[in-house]
């Protein structure tokens, strides 16, 4: 760690940061601190930080907790949203693994500004090494009356749970993680009503991500102005990075808000790997999108990303080199989706359905450009009247694939020689 700024998470991979080693560095002294004080000034902090969603939504952190304390409700409850099923992300599962204090700490302060008294950490199914852990580490907390119905003997109490989830991708989506919870189908729900109204069993409920509830301890250990100090005036703080795809060195990393993606791959992964370079960046996630490698200078800000058209989503960069076919890569994030819609509305189950049989065509080089056109036409359909963030998301990687790399889809209509007979009488 010596040499290094510190930032709020200072990822070593090799370091398993148990309750001891934790209480050391600091540990649980922001949570002594929040109870210590009335909640409206960690409140305040948090907002004063910039701290925003990091899940994909970006929403205000400080500001979703305050809705859920000015609830009339009493009976309220706080969720993390740990179920991580964005294919080629596993930073939240690192910060459980190696940093679950971290996270215990940030849902202990969060439910406490909320008013909550009751909580879930919400794991998908298959992280069963993270559940483990996490049951460790809960018990430990409660042994040191970190947790339980007297914490630090403040008189306030959370009661926190791990809900194993059913292994469904849509249950990373906050309302479809409710009706899990409730024994329900993981659907998502009409909103409003927002869970921080009516969520669990219809009470004010509190949902956020992995990493965002981790920085809640250092923002109010150090003070606002130290976390605005490590990004940006328009994105604050660090961002954790799921780096993957063909470069020298994968895995997790810590970034400051600012840096540009080009920097993110060149010195933290190394760059692409020898002989070979950047076709094709795929940010966000399967539910991400496809950018080339002059779009790389686009710094790591939510403006910037937004106006750029890129989905910082949860931050995982997956890097195609110059071997790789954007088609066929496009090809297996549609029959991911397809996979794991609900098929509840029908732009998504028969937009997607579509987009997979003429994904197919295009691969055997049996489609024409009409089916191009076509392929743009339900890709705006999901992604304009899909019920829930999956439909709309899931043609990210189709609609900037097709405006970047247009030539494959036309190159793989004339593979095979034939013309489509529309396009000769139009």
């Amino acid at each position: 760690m010596s040499g290094r700024p510190e930032l709020v998470f200072n990822i070593d991979p090799d370091e398993y940061v148990d309750l001891p080693l934790y209480r050391s560095r600091g540990g649980f002294s922001a949570l002594k601190k929040a109870l210590a004080s009335v909640p409206e000034s960690s409140i305040g902090e948090i907002k004063a930080s910039g701290l925003r969603g990091r899940g994909g939504a970006a929403f205000p952190t400080g500001k979703k907790i305050e809705m859920v304390r000015s609830s009339s409700v009493l009976e309220r409850f706080i969720i993390c949203n740990a179920d991580e099923g964005e294919p080629g992300t596993f930073k939240d599962r690192f910060i459980m693994t190696h940093l679950p204090f971290q996270l215990i700490e940030g849902i202990a302060i969060a439910a406490y500004l909320a008013g909550a008294s009751e909580g879930y950490i919400y794991v998908r199914h298959e992280y069963s090494e993270v559940q483990s852990k996490l049951h460790a580490a809960i018990r430990d907390a409660i042994g040191a009356d970190l947790l339980g119905d007297n914490i630090l003997g403040s008189g306030y109490g959370l009661s926190l749970k791990i809900f194993s989830g059913a292994g469904s991708y849509l249950c990373g989506e906050e309302t479809a993680l409710l009706s899990s919870i409730e024994g329900r189908k993981g659907r998502p729900r009409l909103k409003p009503p927002y869970p921080t109204e009516s969520g669990l069993w219809n009470r004010p409920t509190l949902i956020n991500n992995v990493e965002t509830l981790a920085n809640i301890p250092k923002i109010l250990e150090k003070g606002a102005q130290w976390y605005r100090s490590l990004g940006t005036p328009d994105s604050r703080g660090t961002k954790l990075i799921s780096m993957s795809g063909d470069i020298q060195k994968r895995g997790l990393v810590e970034v400051p808000f600012g840096i540009t993606f080009a920097e993110i791959i060149g010195r933290c992964g190394d760059g692409p790997k020898p002989g070979r370079t950047i076709k094709a960046v795929n940010i966000g996630g399967a539910s991400g999108v496809l950018v080339p490698p002059r779009m790389l200078d686009t710094p790591l800000e939510y403006k910037a990303c937004a106006e750029a058209g890129i989905t910082i989503g949860s931050g995982a960069v997956f890097v195609l080199d110059d071997t790789r076919s954007i088609l066929q890569n496009v090809r297996n994030r549609i029959r991911f989706f397809l996979h794991e819609s609900c098929g509840k509305c029908t732009p998504c189950r028969e937009g997607l359905r579509q987009a997979n049989i003429i994904l197919n065509k295009l691969a055997a080089g049996s489609a024409g450009k009409n089916d191009i056109a076509a392929l743009e036409r339900y890709t705006r359909a999901m992604q304009d009247a899909s019920f829930c963030g999956l439909g709309q998301a899931a043609g990210n990687s189709l609609r900037s694939s097709l405006s970047y790399y247009r030539k494959e889809y036309s190159d793989c209509c004339r593979k095979n020689g034939k013309t489509d007979h529309k396009e000769e009488s139009a």
